[in-house]
């Protein structure tokens, strides 16, 4: 567990409280600061009489022990050293590039080797996404029926090799039976539905159970979005496990069998979280990433954006959501790199061609009919739909999964998926709305009625085709599209109470396509709106159509109805925009998009500012930092540092007055994740800083490994040992100066926390220790950041916990 503070517990080091407290209480009068400063001098002489004994003494740690620069399980990345330790071996290689071909050679793969790891990346997002398309949509045919002659085929691979000029949708073909059927139902059309709706049913319960007892078996990790706790570990958390080879296998299976079983959620969010499963595991084939953490973190961008990419068939998209949304560090070099990850994921998925539609989702669309200026008016109504929408939704989720939380409820996730399950199974099966497949859905919304639908949405009055391709003519609805309207508009009363229970149950559940599907809905409903009412405006001043041509078209309403919601409640922006852009492939769509999506967001931040995923993570209370917030508090360094004035003082080390023992007593007497290093406990001035598990791992490989090194054995962080150490039978000295930051960053006690919150916001810091002038006071660590500002907020600090 990380300590937040280093606090000291050896009551040797008591007395030296008094002395610090003259620099924190603000009162020190000339007399002392002359005394203490006459000490310092004092002090720092001694130690430069003892360091002037032996310089050839060679450093007992010239091979540093693996595990010397890596990071414990929860526990937050130092950027500034990653960072630092990169540009070493970079230098190193730039040194040795002359010495012989071996060298050069090494240089050559240390140059591409990020490219290939991201190309790697790449085609197994690609794959990965073409089998989970494949097998949800055979599973989620099977609810209805199967194919006799091969049973691997959904309903409509089943019948492209049958010679039929005509496919029924509902029924299929003859090669596909359905269970009433096959079990015999007959003419009674009673019995059909019955069947249907009971074997519709136990198909959704028994995919549910699969995925809930795989989750809870063999990956917990699985379950959800997975986007919150990938913006954490973007951050710079460490979370060991969660983007391993069983979270990515389990994950991939249950993503199938959660959308199979109709549950209101969606694969497109956790392909995010399998591309940076891929991401982590190609990264250990290149030394330069699995031996540093900063550096990993720009393939698991790369691998987020071909994750968006591969959902959604948009690689620019998936660029921008990876800067925008999910990305803490995000150099150049990692924009190339992931477009061109992202560029590949495509490329490998449209070649698989899951959907046998030569396109990467299915609900693409081709039309390209002009919009009129005065359609902005109800563009920008659904964006405030959106928003309103993406609020609701937020707020209730939150309150929901804090109840889970702190109930029973939340030891009994199995059960709570299969609630879920049979309520949205016997609910959604008698709407036709709620009952398909929610990507289907989004298809029928987004498609333009032509002369081969006969839906109930397509039925108009006397509307004639003269040609396939020509413009429909504008007409005034019928019975079928008023059924088709009160149908809508209870699936997105549905969609919207039903997804608040399901997004957070312990089955991989993404956010992208309910969220789409309720403002598709409401947008279709909005468009079929706006075109009876140009129908009755027609022959008037107020009318925008010319000889009687379809100038509304409802499906745009719907796609921009989709993008109105999911921009309310992720509280994307551009990333949005090019999605969807790149979806329909039309441009002159972006204005109403672009409409939509900023009005969705501003009026959502009106509500509240944090979309669905910040909220998740500060309810999971990730030491998440978010860059995009303002600190605007008059508080100064001092008043968040610890140790306070009612706490014991900070544990430290001193360079050259300490031995084994004592350090391994002070080991086991805290648990704090590192210590600083200060040359005397009476001077307290500031040497470095030395984490704790490069301290124990340093100590316990020269106990094993080193002769001579003993508890006994004086401990020296400094460049010289005495020569008094290594004479007379005594024990060896044990030199650790390698391990030590020697430059760590520090502040003032008088600093704002304004410019402290942006220093950990930009620098991506660990901690930061406190000094006056020049010696050490105290330490602010992430997590003391994280709660001053919960704190200022009124919210509860203690929360700041990873659970």
């Amino acid at each position: 567990m990380e300590t937040d503070t280093l606090l000291q517990t050896d009551d040797k080091r008591t007395n030296n409280r008094d002395k610090n407290r003259k620099f924190t209480s603000g009162k020190i009068t000339d007399d002392e600061e002359m005394i203490d400063l006459t000490d310092a001098r004092d002090n720092l002489e001694n130690v430069n009489d003892r360091s002037r004994g032996s310089t050839n003494l060679m450093d007992s740690l010239d091979d540093l022990p693996p595990g010397i620069g890596t990071y414990e399980d929860f526990h937050t990345i130092d950027w500034l050293r990653d960072i630092s330790r990169d540009r070493l071996r970079r230098r190193i290689l730039q040194k040795k590039r002359s010495n012989s071909c071996l060298d050069k050679l090494k240089k050559a793969h240390d140059a591409w080797s990020g490219w290939l790891c991201v190309v790697c990346v790449g085609i197994s997002a690609g794959i990965f996404a073409g089998l989970i398309d494949i097998g949800a949509s055979w599973m989620t045919d099977l609810k209805e029926g199967i194919c006799f002659e091969a049973f691997w085929l959904n309903k409509e691979q089943c019948c492209w090799g049958a010679n039929y000029t005509t496919f029924d949708s509902e029924k299929g073909c003859l090669q596909w039976h359905q269970w009433p059927e096959l079990f015999g139902a007959g003419g009674d059309k009673g019995t059909q539905y019955t069947i249907r709706y009971v074997m519709y049913v136990m198909w959704a319960m028994l995919f549910a159970t699969l995925a809930a007892m795989f989750v809870r078996v063999f990956a917990p990790y699985a379950c959800g979005s997975g986007i919150p706790e990938i913006k954490t570990i973007l951050s710079g958390f460490i979370i060991r496990g969660y983007l391993g080879k069983w979270t990515l296998i389990i994950k991939s299976v249950c993503m199938m069998l959660a959308v199979s079983a109709g549950l209101s959620l969606g694969k497109e969010g956790p392909l995010v979280h399998v591309a940076c499963c891929c991401g982590n595991i190609f990264s250990y084939l290149f030394p330069k990433y699995s031996k540093n953490e900063a550096k990993k973190r720009e393939v698991l961008s790369a691998a987020s954006a071909a994750g968006v990419s591969v959902a959604f068939g948009a690689p620019i998209g998936g660029v921008l959501f990876s800067l925008e949304e999910v990305s803490y560090y995000f150099p150049l070099k990692t924009l190339w790199r992931s477009f061109f990850c992202a560029l590949t994921a495509a490329f490998i998925l449209r070649s698989i061609n899951p959907f046998g539609n030569d396109h990467l989702v299915m609900f693409y669309v081709d039309y390209n009919n002009p919009w009129h200026i005065v359609e902005l008016i109800p563009f920008i109504l659904i964006g405030a739909f959106g928003g309103i929408f993406g609020a609701i939704f937020i707020k209730f989720n939150i309150m929901w999964c804090r109840f889970r939380k702190n109930s029973k409820l939340g030891q009994y996730p199995i059960t709570e998926v299969l609630i879920v399950t049979l309520i949205t199974a016997v609910v959604a099966f008698p709407n036709p709305y709620t009952r398909m497949n929610t990507s289907e859905l989004i298809k029928l919304l987004f498609s333009q009625c032509g002369p081969e639908d006969d839906m109930n949405l397509c039925d108009y009055y006397n509307r004639t085709y003269t040609d396939a391709s020509s413009n429909v003519q504008i007409a005034s609805i019928q019975d079928g599209v008023k059924t088709a309207l009160w149908q809508l508009s209870l699936a997105v009363l549905f969609k919207l109470v039903i997804t608040i229970f399901t997004f957070g149950i312990k089955v991989p559940a993404g956010l992208f396509i309910p969220s789409m599907a309720v403002g598709a809905m409401l947008g279709r409903i909005i468009g079929i709106a706006m075109e009876q009412i140009v129908l009755q405006l027609q022959n008037t001043p107020l009318d925008i159509c010319t000889a009687r041509q379809q100038c509304i078209t409802p499906g745009l309403y719907a796609m921009v109805g989709a993008a109105a919601a999911l921009g309310g409640v992720t509280r994307m922006t551009v990333s949005l925009v090019v999605i969807m852009f790149e979806l329909t492939g039309g441009l002159q769509y972006i204005v109403p998009l672009m409409a939509a999506t900023m009005t969705s967001k501003w009026v959502g931040d009106a509500f509240g500012k944090e979309g669905i995923y910040d909220a998740h993570i500060h309810l999971n209370g990730y030491p998440f930092l978010d860059s995009k917030s303002e600190f605007q508090h008059s508080t100064i360094a001092h008043d968040v540092m610890r140790p306070r004035r009612s706490e014991p003082p900070l544990s430290v080390i001193t360079q050259d007055s300490m031995t084994v023992d004592d350090i391994e007593t002070l080991l086991k007497e805290t648990d704090h994740n590192g210590f600083p290093i200060v040359v005397s406990m009476e001077s307290q001035y500031l040497v470095g800083f030395v984490l704790r598990r490069d301290l124990s791992l340093a100590i316990g490989n020269a106990i094993n490994n080193v002769e001579g090194i003993v508890s006994a054995s004086p401990v020296y962080f400094s460049s010289n040992v005495p020569v008094t150490t290594s004479v007379r039978g005594g024990p060896s000295p044990l030199k650790l100066r390698k391990i030590i930051d020697l430059a760590p960053v520090t502040v003032t006690d008088q600093t704002p926390m304004e410019t402290v919150v942006e220093m950990f916001r930009k620098l991506g810091l660990r901690q930061t220790l406190v000094t006056h002038n020049g010696r050490l006071l105290g330490i602010i660590t992430k997590k003391d950041v994280l709660r001053h500002v919960a704190q200022l907020e009124n919210q509860d600090p203690d929360s700041i916990l990873f659970n």
